[in-house]
């Protein structure tokens, strides 16, 4: 009974050992070494994982930047001093990158915007868009529900007292979140420079558009006089900046637009109390 026992042990020990040097072989064979920089250069990010860079995630960044494929400066979250402090550790220049960020590319709040219906449904711009388009004269409008906010991971977007989303250009990272949480596609994202902004998507002209939104684009065509040759074009109704020619835009572009439907953004990004004086004594 005793040798049986101990035999059976020995068989098994022996059948673990085979088994053991076989996954030792494999292991050694198969291993593929990582660079150990990369988890101290991914502990040194923000864990944000929230994609702007292009590369899925922070760990994804981290090993294009050991690597020495991307700059430190191009994570859209980090700050210069996080950038600078994983340059250092790599030896490696942080580098320029140029903060992209989210726009909205509407000014039609409740102020300047006319309701043609009143939606009493889910407090939601999804579920308003999916009832005839939601209860706003225009049918391209911001639906003021702040779905985009909502969805902002970041704090980076609230609403104002106007229904319209405010984008805080220092806490955006550029996830894209809002792009598609918006059912209207109000929302893109673009480089902090590119400051000439088109608030308006309204295909319609002339006062086709002012009678549902006193800040809408006319198509008047005088943004494209008054900018540098080829900078802005009207199409389909609607002024169109082409950031190919950014070097060459400034607010001379905005000056006799008779709604401030392009305007030239510095900071947090709404319809200033500005811009609607100026709409309104326009039309008055």
């Amino acid at each position: 009974m005793l040798t049986s026992l101990v035999r059976s042990i020995e068989i098994l020990g022996g059948v673990g050992l085979v088994f053991a040097i076989f996954i030792a072989l494999a292991y050694w064979k198969l291993r593929v070494w990582e660079d150990p920089r990369i988890d101290a250069v991914a502990s040194m990010l923000p864990g944000a994982n929230c994609g702007a860079c292009g590369l899925p995630g922070c760990r994804g960044f981290a090993e294009q930047a050991v690597a020495g494929k991307v700059q430190p400066a191009a994570c859209n979250v980090i700050n210069d001093e996080g950038a600078a402090r994983i340059a250092s550790y790599l030896g490696v220049d942080a580098g320029q990158a140029n903060k992209r960020v989210a726009r909205l590319l509407c000014a039609g709040g409740t102020n300047v915007a006319v309701q043609r219906a009143d939606y009493r449904g889910l407090s939601t711009c999804a579920a308003a868009a999916a009832v005839a388009g939601g209860g706003k004269g225009c049918a391209w409008g911001c639906l003021g529900f702040g779905d985009c906010a909502v969805s902002c991971a970041f704090g980076a977007i609230t609403m104002n007292a106007d229904g319209l989303p405010v984008v805080d250009v220092a806490a955006c990272t550029a996830c894209g979140d809002c792009v598609r949480a918006c059912p209207k596609d109000l929302f893109e994202i673009i480089p902090l420079d590119q400051r000439l902004l088109v608030q308006c998507r309204s295909l319609l002209e002339g006062d086709a558009v002012l009678a549902s939104c006193s800040v809408g684009c006319t198509a008047c065509g005088k943004c494209v006089i008054d900018a540098a040759p080829g900078l802005i074009t009207i199409e389909r109704g609607v002024a169109r900046v082409h950031y190919e020619y950014n070097e060459l835009a400034d607010a001379a572009a905005t000056r006799r637009c008779p709604t401030g439907a392009i305007t030239w953004v510095e900071g947090a990004q709404f319809a200033s109390p500005e811009q609607t004086a100026f709409a309104g004594s326009a039309h008055s």
